[in-house]
């Protein structure tokens, strides 16, 4: 067999890690969406995704998701389907290993009797 020889590196972006685990997060049943809290605006503005932090290095990478769950759902049960899609996603995408994926619960969405939607989230106030 022949050795391929090095023709050159290949660098994924971090925002291109964070878009993927942002999709592959609201493709979880019970997901609202995703949550920057109060500096999301500015993180949006410098080209960062809503909601999602990314620590990548040539071979591996951790995650942290801040998200807003649907009313009636188990939040655990939530977070863990969010964990394994975006571990997934991103591994096969990108061939990264998916050292972790922590989930911040922001808030719970419900839909009130008019068919509004409401969002609840945490104000800080503890």
């Amino acid at each position: 067999m022949e050795d391929k020889a090095n023709i050159g590196s290949i660098k994924i972006a971090n925002e291109v890690i964070a878009i993927i685990a942002s999709l592959a997060a609201t493709e979880v049943d019970g997901v609202t969406g995703m949550s920057g809290g109060v500096g999301s605006g500015i993180a949006e503005m410098l080209g960062h995704k809503k909601g999602v932090k990314v620590e990548a290095s040539e071979s591996e990478c951790v995650v942290e998701l801040t998200v807003i769950i649907d009313y009636g759902y188990a939040i655990p049960d939530v977070a863990e389907g969010i964990q394994e899609n975006v571990k997934d996603a991103i591994e096969s995408m990108t061939g990264l290993d998916v050292k972790e994926v922590n989930i911040h619960v922001q808030g719970v969405h419900f839909a009130n009797e008019d068919n509004e939607q409401e969002s609840v989230e945490e104000t800080g106030l503890n």
